[in-house]
């Protein structure tokens, strides 16, 4: 099966680097592409799970827990399109509901694995990796601030200028 290359760069930096801002940038600009305004899409789940434990790596337990509540509640209900992208669905089910757990019981941050199936997938997304310098499920770099802080590190004139343009454009209309 082919999938497509910005789940296969959202699995690349989800094990590689443990680039979970990365991860929700490339995915959520495919979602957009693909399914726009579909909150309920299993793109949004997969990106909810970067998101919540971007927040669980620094610490912010609430926003991990609510945001890691909302991708098990969207993939519970997208069980099929999951297993359609070579995942297994209710082993990563059972691995976000453990990890929700941990949440609350004070558990510190590990790196979590998606449970890949498709050994065809597996892979290709290791060799990917590979060649980006990175290795296949090593665990976060805990002493990087530039990985464990990414959004507040970034350059936001992109995104800022584009929302003056927006604004701009509404007020004209």
């Amino acid at each position: 099966m082919t999938y497509p290359q910005a789940y296969l760069q959202y699995l690349v930096h989800f094990h590689g680097n443990r680039d979970y801002f990365e991860c929700h940038e490339v995915l959520e600009e495919y979602w957009k592409e693909v399914d726009p305004g579909n909150r309920s899409s299993h793109w949004v789940g997969l990106i909810q799970i970067a998101v919540g434990l971007y927040h669980y790596r620094r610490d912010n337990v609430h926003g991990a827990e609510r945001i890691l509540s909302k991708a098990l509640c969207n993939l519970k209900d997208n069980q099929p399109a999951l297993d359609g992208l070579g995942l297994d669905s209710s082993s990563l089910i059972r691995t976000l509901d453990k990890t929700i757990s941990n949440i609350g019981e004070q558990v510190p941050y590990n790196s979590l694995d998606l449970p890949i199936k498709d050994p065809a997938l597996l892979n290709e997304a290791e060799d990917l990796c590979r060649k980006e310098g990175y290795t296949w499920c090593m665990p976060s770099d805990l002493s990087n601030e530039q990985l464990i802080h990414r959004h507040s590190m970034r350059d936001r004139t992109p995104v800022i200028d584009e929302r003056l343009k927006a604004l701009n454009k509404k007020r004209l209309t």
